[in-house]
């Protein structure tokens, strides 16, 4: 048996990160994290934030040091969620939304890290939740 439990990012700083991406998510930093490790609960999933030395950013969407993972948030509309995570430190890195108003954006956070906003046709936000991914 196997199961999912954590999705482990490499930073300088976690709990920076972390209260960055506890801002984005609107969902607490777990109490017991420290300077080398911090973490967000997502029901059973963990999403956490590990202290690397002489960590080095990816460059992606450039190929000369790729991204080693990224992040999508679904999205009922870009431009509250672009306004809000760019005051926090995220930016924008490229633009993929087409004439219709569905597509993807590539941010980074504040440590380089890439993540995408994405706005599917086929999603219908029930209830403040994204149905039909």
């Amino acid at each position: 048996m196997l199961k999912l439990t954590d999705f482990i990012i490499d930073c300088p700083e976690p709990m920076k990160l972390a209260a960055f991406y506890a801002e984005v998510t609107g969902e607490p930093v777990k109490p017991d994290s420290d300077d080398n490790w911090a973490g967000i609960k997502f029901g059973k999933i963990e999403l956490a934030f590990q202290r690397v030395d002489n960590f080095r950013a990816p460059n992606w969407p450039d190929d000369e040091h790729p991204k080693q993972f990224h992040l999508d948030f679904e999205v009922d509309e870009f431009e509250p969620e672009e306004q809000r995570l760019t005051a926090l430190g995220a930016t924008l890195r490229k633009d993929f939304v087409g004439e219709e108003g569905y597509g993807w954006r590539v941010y980074t956070d504040p440590v380089g890290h890439p993540f995408c906003l994405c706005r599917d046709r086929r999603v219908q936000w029930i209830d403040g939740e994204p149905v039909g991914l």
